[in-house]
């Protein structure tokens, strides 16, 4: 059974062949896609089996685009709590804990009533759990020390870490440029 046009998101690259992001997955709905190809601005590396078409075209939807123009990525990444649990592999600083995004939050290392900032070295991920028993102590105070000192990742790390969570729907076109420069295990 062909898949609905709304189920065929396409796969973006840089024009160096790396997905503008992996976490979220740099993917557009087919009909950006389409519209980039008649506009010229992308290459079509993969295409699905469904096919569109208007009164002018007939086109095989893309499932793997390249942009033809290279678009530097940010030197420094937004301060988001997205990025700050990102950051942090999803994973609680006080417990270890995993857990999804809707049941984190952050703590401020040192609390903003004690002169604590917002700022990437004062922030960590938290679970409600442990952030409420935390409350607004020091971390020596309460005896709970973040695993891993905040501090300001790189996009680059934020991107290796992205990596390491998988959306749930991987096209098969779209495996040989997700993972193309991880190392290969030797025969």
């Amino acid at each position: 059974m062909t898949p609905p046009p709304d189920h065929c998101p396409a796969l973006v690259l840089n024009a160096d062949f790396r997905p503008l992001s992996y976490f979220p997955l740099s993917l557009w709905p087919w009909q950006e896609s389409v519209k980039s190809v008649v506009l010229e601005r992308v290459n079509i590396i993969a295409h699905y089996d469904r096919v569109v078409r208007s009164p002018r075209l007939e086109m095989r939807l893309p499932s793997v685009i390249s942009l033809k123009e290279y678009v530097p990525t940010a030197r420094r990444p937004a301060f988001t709590r997205f990025n700050v649990f990102l950051r942090d592999g999803f994973t609680c600083q006080y417990c270890g804990g995993r857990f999804p995004t809707q049941d984190l939050t952050f703590d401020h290392v040192i609390p903003r009533s004690r002169g604590g900032k917002t700022t990437w070295d004062n922030v960590v991920t938290a679970c409600a759990d442990c952030n409420l028993r935390k409350g607004n102590r020091l971390p020596r105070q309460a005896g709970m020390h973040p695993l891993i000192r905040p501090h300001q990742p790189s996009t680059f790390h934020l991107q290796e870490n992205g990596r390491a969570f998988p959306p749930n729907y991987l096209h098969e076109s779209w495996r040989d440029f997700l993972y193309w420069d991880t190392e290969l295990d030797p025969w």
